[in-house]
């Protein structure tokens, strides 16, 4: 049946797939069916899809008490709805590759045992992803896997971004500054390239990936020279339950006025703070937005993402010694405009000067003409980059597989 790369994004609650198959362009294969499960762990969990050719879309209860069960019920629907049709490799998301994996690879028994090992760099994922490969390898043994790391796009920082102001001795355990989104940001820099040229890209850049999730980053000649998330993505600028940077001494003064455990400290910062932290009632800007005007709570979140966003893109463009481009991705880079202009407001000293009606319509490009440094909106697809990537590791040529 020709070339088709299932995409794997499993997260802390839920697994996020994708099918894709050849497209007129080697490298732009197309998405024939989506879906996720959610809400594994509960009762109530879900598996979703829509898409695959003429079916409807289709959502059903499935029990998924863990990931392990998940992933059975995932491959047992993948297997009753592919039917005769084959699946030619998976590609999946990995959130940190540690100091050991620098680009993508196809998963070996070698890898796996590394990733076991670094596991303590990224408890919050690492666990669940390395889960799926070995089941994905159980159910079929002879299906090449590919690892795509979220971490590679930023591997080779320059050596003052990396470093991180503690005791050297910890950076002979990796601790340093890895910075994270980095399959949105290289999907990104393909798309600006194809929209703007190759000009473009080779210029002074900054990513601005905003979703529940939120991360910026700076690039130049076509490589990160720094971003906001360091050695976890909990750091940066503060997002929909995460704290974003913080000062170090809150860990220190909480454990001894109020007894806070590390476990507990950890919770807090990730589930706990950032949007739904500040404003107390929701962790969605939707919310926020809707709500500002009568409470006073929600409408100090948002100024404060907006603020540290804003800052971020100021610090940036001095790393870079000036600004050619931004782009605003996630969810909310891509569809809130009133959050656009509240970053962009006062930056004008960078060159950036935003239309107002094409920012209010979400247009690709939202800077007027006038502006030093155009100002785009892409929708970034991380699935659809797992997807390419798996293509270019495993040299699988769509044409000469369809």
């Amino acid at each position: 049946m020709g070339l088709r790369i299932l995409t794997i994004n499993g997260g802390s609650s839920s697994i996020k797939f994708g099918l894709f198959e050849p497209g007129q362009q080697a490298d732009r294969p197309q998405r024939i069916l989506s879906g996720s499960i959610e809400r594994i762990g509960q009762p109530d969990a879900v598996l979703q899809a829509k898409g695959f050719k003429v079916e409807e879309t289709v959502s059903q209860s499935v029990d998924a008490m863990d990931h392990k069960s998940a992933a059975v019920c995932l491959m047992d629907w993948i297997q009753k709805h592919l039917g005769d049709t084959t699946v030619s490799a998976v590609g999946h998301r990995v959130v940190h590759g540690g100091p050991t994996y620098s680009a993508p690879a196809r998963i070996t028994d070698d890898m796996v045992a590394e990733l076991e090992r670094l596991s303590t760099f990224d408890p919050e994922h690492l666990p669940e992803e390395i889960l799926l490969m070995q089941e994905f390898h159980r159910r079929f043994p002879t299906l090449p896997q590919v690892a795509c790391f979220d971490t590679a796009f930023h591997h080779d920082l320059p050596r003052v971004a990396q470093l991180l102001p503690i005791p050297r001795r910890y950076e002979a355990k990796g601790i340093r500054r890895y910075g994270f989104h980095g399959l949105s940001y290289a999907y990104l820099m393909e798309e600006l390239e194809r929209l703007a040229g190759p000009e473009a890209a080779q210029g002074r850049v900054i990513l601005a990936h905003l979703g529940n999730g939120a991360s910026l980053a700076a690039i130049h000649h076509g490589q990160s020279i720094d971003t906001s998330m360091s050695f976890t993505p909990t750091s940066g600028i503060p997002m929909s339950t995460r704290s974003g940077d913080l000062d170090p001494g809150v860990i220190w003064y909480l454990a001894r006025t109020e007894g806070l455990q590390a476990e507990s400290f950890n919770k807090m910062v990730n589930f706990e703070s950032g949007l739904l932290g500040i404003s107390e009632t929701s962790s969605d800007m939707r919310d926020l937005l809707a709500s500002e005007k009568r409470d006073v709570r929600a409408a100090e979140a948002i100024a404060v993402f907006c603020y540290q966003a804003k800052k971020w893109i100021g610090a940036f463009a001095a790393a870079l010694g000036g600004l050619d481009h931004l782009v605003f991705a996630g969810g909310i880079g891509e569809h809130m405009s009133l959050i656009r202009a509240r970053i962009c407001e006062g930056l004008g000293f960078l060159g950036i000067e935003i239309d107002a009606s094409r920012n209010e319509s979400n247009a690709p490009v939202i800077s007027t003409p006038s502006g030093r440094a155009s100002v785009r909106v892409i929708a970034t697809d991380e699935e659809l980059m797992i997807a390419r990537t798996v293509c270019r590791v495993l040299g699988l040529d769509p044409k000469k597989e369809s």
